[in-house]
């Protein structure tokens, strides 16, 4: 009892941690299960016992016999199912050349070129240097997001590197699980015509089951035959149902099923998706927490000496130095890449827990069927991971220095709320190369933001994190521009420090309009425009003029005179070396009022 319990306090702590200091939450989580297990069997306990164990002489331990196998095999279905939950068709259509070749030829050069590097350095048969070389085929991001969290890149960069990441996961998950079915369909007849015959079940099988039940889940689910508050516990029931009735069709064949079911009910139109996403989030994180701990107690001394030779060293060196380079060079050829950019999304590719998952799962069960070399591919697999993700979260902001494509100056602004005026507002700012990116949580003005070519995305502030969206890495300017006085108040308090760099603004409150009296630095426009002035200005007069200022003089009056009248709002001026500055900032900065453009939305004056 006290095992289990340390297992789940520790793997928290562990997330905790990772969280706090920004690391990929593998790291600590492996750490820790190293040094509870065989760490601690050869150094801190004196009969050579591990302060967790998984499995000890066969019979003993947390999980004796089999059942380590069939908890890490239900947590990994589980995993997979998530991961397959975000895969979208239209992202794929969405994230452009790059992107496609990444995960197609990209992939390709990375299964092939580990495959043969993995034979001829450790000696491995082909179909193990294969099985090798498909677990490290994933990112994923969850390794890859808390490593650029904090590195201001340019939004191609950072966009390549996320979605590379999940859409890889899965993709990497499903070439190792095949891998796999074809060793173990093998047998020492090598692939012969039943192999062949068995591998085709487990396809058959596994894509028909995975397929089938999405859609009864979806068909259930839309037709709330289901109540809300077991929702989430029929659809975990569902999995596992899934995952174990392809087992019992064709062997191995639940992990393909699971990956195939996440995928059709991701692209289906379920309306309950974004909770049923939260619900897989929040277990896969608990299952991840246990899994890692347990997976890295579970390695012996003897196995991690495996690698101690120089074998590994020139393994680990042409898998992230040659390999990863050259997938990325050639699904970039011809892009709109620079070369500075394409050596950074080269540098940065940590291995995640997926890989890590399966290489144990697979590894212990080929070492079950007694398969020449198996003892190597979870001790290979770990070093990867381990040896990824520490070069990319100690290096990764300096190599972005070094080779320049780190931001000096993060200039995107975010604007809190999609509505009409803040739609013009964008599209004006687009005009001059400003990157904008628009929130809310109304559907409909997000909806129509994409369709008028601003970048908008669904968010509640109240309710989920901005800042794990890597992508806003550019964003240095907040402006909160909704209805609700709390909404704003609320968005420069929780996003100014994240997303307001250089500066945080929000529309005046209805009783700061009332008293006029007030200055605050922070407040857009004029004491008098608040939400309901603007948008009223906008819906009768929707264009946005400007007013060339030749002197003090014209910038004063002219600006008295869009404040006296009431159908105009002041918004921008355009300095003489075309910077665009909001009007606090451009007056608190003092700049030169000649030659400056004041630009403003309403009735022209």
């Amino acid at each position: 009892m006290l095992e289990l319990a340390g297992i789940i306090i520790l793997g928290i702590l562990a997330q905790w941690f990772a969280w706090k200091f920004k690391i990929p939450a593998i790291l600590p989580l492996i750490l820790i299960g190293l040094l509870v297990g065989p760490i601690a069997a050869e150094f801190l306990t004196d009969d050579g016992s591990k302060y967790i164990e998984p499995v000890w002489n066969g019979t003993k331990g947390l999980f004796p016999g089999d059942y380590l196998y069939y908890f890490v095999s239900l947590a990994i279905s589980i995993i997979l199912f998530e991961g397959g939950l975000t895969l979208k068709r239209n992202e794929i259509k969405n994230v452009g050349p790059v992107i496609t070749k990444l995960i197609t030829l990209g992939s390709a050069v990375t299964f092939f070129g580990a495959g043969v590097v993995a034979h001829y350095t450790f000696g491995l048969s082909w179909e193990l240097s294969f099985l090798f070389s498909g677990l490290i085929i994933v990112t994923g991001p969850t390794v890859i997001t808390p490593i650029l969290r904090n590195i201001p890149l340019k939004k191609d960069v950072s966009t390549v590197l996320k979605w590379e990441g999940i859409l890889i996961d899965p993709i990497g998950a499903l070439v190792a699980v095949l891998v796999f079915e074809f060793i173990s369909v093998g047998g020492d007849s090598g692939f012969t015509k039943t192999a062949l015959t068995e591998f085709g079940k487990i396809l058959l099988f596994g894509t028909t089951f995975g397929f089938t039940f999405a859609h009864a889940l979806a068909f259930v689910i839309n037709k709330k035959w289901i109540p809300h508050y077991l929702l989430n516990v029929v659809s975990l029931s569902t999995v596992l149902l899934v995952f174990v009735e392809s087992e019992i069709f064709a062997h191995e064949s639940g992990l393909l099923a699971v990956v195939v079911m996440g995928m059709v009910l991701g692209n289906s139109k379920l309306n309950n998706l974004k909770e049923l996403l939260y619900f897989k989030e929040s277990l896969s994180v608990l299952l991840i927490s246990m899994l890692f701990i347990l997976l890295a107690a579970n390695i012996n001394i003897e196995d991690l000496l495996l690698l101690y030779n120089w074998k590994t060293a020139v393994l680990f060196i042409l898998v992230v130095f040659v390999i990863r380079p050259l997938a990325v060079l050639l699904s970039t050829h011809k892009s709109n890449l620079k070369l500075n950019e394409k050596l950074f999304i080269s540098w940065v590719g940590p291995r995640g827990i997926v890989a890590a998952g399966i290489a144990s799962l697979f590894g212990s069960k080929l070492l079950k069927q007694g398969v020449a070399g198996a003892e190597y591919i979870t001790p290979l697999v770990f070093m990867i991971v381990l040896g990824t993700v520490l070069l990319n979260a100690t290096t990764a902001r300096l190599f972005a220095r070094v080779v320049g494509v780190f931001l000096k100056d993060s200039d995107g602004i975010l604007i809190v709320g999609a509505s009409k005026a803040s739609r013009l507002i964008a599209g004006y700012l687009q005009k001059f190369g400003k990157r904008v990116v628009l929130i809310d949580s109304n559907k409909a003005f997000i909806e129509d933001a994409q369709k008028e070519g601003v970048e908008a995305f669904e968010f509640n502030i109240y309710d989920d994190d901005l800042s794990d969206n890597i992508e806003l890495n550019d964003i240095g300017y907040l402006i909160a521009l909704t209805g609700s006085d709390a909404v704003n108040e609320y968005a420069l308090k929780n996003l100014s420090k994240e997303f307001g760099e250089h500066g945080a603004f929000r529309l005046a409150t209805a009783q700061e309009v009332k008293d006029r009296d007030f200055e605050h630095k922070d407040v857009l426009f004029s004491p008098k425009d608040d939400y309901i002035n603007l948008s009223e200005t906008v819906r009768d007069y929707p264009e946005i003029h400007e007013i060339k200022i030749d002197s003090d003089q014209t910038y004063q009056s002219s600006l008295e005179k869009l404040h006296q009248h009431l159908e105009c709002v002041p918004l921008f001026v355009i300095s003489q070396d075309e910077n665009i500055y909001l009007l606090t900032e451009f007056e608190s900065k003092d700049l030169p009022k000649k030659d400056c453009i004041l630009v403003y939305v309403g009735d022209k004056v």
